[in-house]
Formats: C-alpha cells, sequence, structure tokens
C-alpha cells in the first residue's frame, strides 16, 4: 500500500463512520499487515478531540497509537523502545506543518465544532462540504505521513 492509497483508505474509513482516530489506526494496521480490533475499538474516544473535548486532534492521536503499539510495553517484563519517541515526533512535526493552515492541533481549531452541542453536531455531519471536509483532509494527510515513516523506519530498516 502506498502512501496515497493509505490515505485514501483513511479517508473512506472515516466517511463509514469510523472516527478519525480509528480511522487512521486501521490504515496504519492494514499498511503492516496487523489485526487487532481491540486496538481501534480503544483509540474511539479520541475522536471529537479526546472524547469530544476539542482537544488534540484525534487523527494524529490514531497514528501515536499505532507506533506505541508496536514499539511500547504490554506489560512490566517488556522492554519499550526508544524508537517509539523518535517515530511519535516525527508524526507530531509532519501533523503541525498538515495542520498549520487550521491554526494548530486542536480538533476545535480544525473541525471547529463544539461537539457538546448536539445542534452543531448535526448540521456539521449533514452538511458534508462545510468543516467536515477539512477533517478529512486532515485523515488523509496524516495517514500519508504515517505511512511514509512507517516505509522508512519501520518497514525499510
Amino acid at each position: 500500500m502506498t502512501s496515497e492509497e493509505m490515505g485514501t483508505k483513511a479517508k473512506e474509513l472515516m466517511k463509514k463512520k469510523f472516527h478519525c482516530s480509528q480511522a487512521v489506526l486501521a490504515a496504519g494496521q492494514e499498511k503492516l499487515g496487523i489485526s487487532s480490533p481491540e486496538v481501534v475499538k480503544a483509540v474511539g474516544l479520541y475522536g471529537g478531540g479526546i472524547s469530544g473535548t476539542g482537544e488534540v486532534c484525534g487523527a494524529l492521536l490514531g497514528g501515536i497509537a499505532l507506533i506505541s503499539s508496536l514499539y511500547s510495553r504490554a506489560n512490566l517484563e517488556d522492554k519499550e523502545s526508544p524508537k517509539m519517541w523518535k517515530l511519535g515526533h516525527m508524526l507530531d512535526k509532519r501533523f503541525s506543518e498538515i495542520t498549520s493552515q487550521f491554526g494548530g492541533k486542536l480538533c476545535r481549531d480544525i473541525a471547529r465544532v463544539d461537539w457538546g452541542d448536539r445542534d452543531q453536531v448535526n448540521a456539521f455531519y449533514k452538511n458534508q462540504d462545510s468543516r467536515h471536509k477539512y477533517c478529512y483532509e486532515v485523515v488523509e494527510e496524516t495517514a500519508r505521513a504515517l505511512c511514509e515513516i512507517l516505509e522508512k523506519e519501520v518497514i525499510g530498516k
């Protein structure tokens, strides 16, 4: 899967009702040949900027979760790889570049939705030509960036 294909895959998953975090993570898992539905499920609440609070965008958090799932530990006996931090910082830097046009990494800056206001949420999902298109763009570009990092730092090594 190329970076273009991974970006398209993530965007399509989001259009099919995955949260931004789930879409990026699931596309990354597919790229790596991993199937871990529990992890995809676990990042669902990152949507809307961490539990609908408008904080850090779930697309970044989904990518970070994928990297963490590769290099962190699942128990106290496991060793954590310093590579986790390196790749996490790489993705964060790319994400900052992707979202600079929106004023930052926060969901509220990108989507401009108060997730606690049902009317705003309904309008956001009904009018897919509004700010929703920016979320698709961010998800697609984040998945592409993640793919490039995976190809260079994980698969290529």
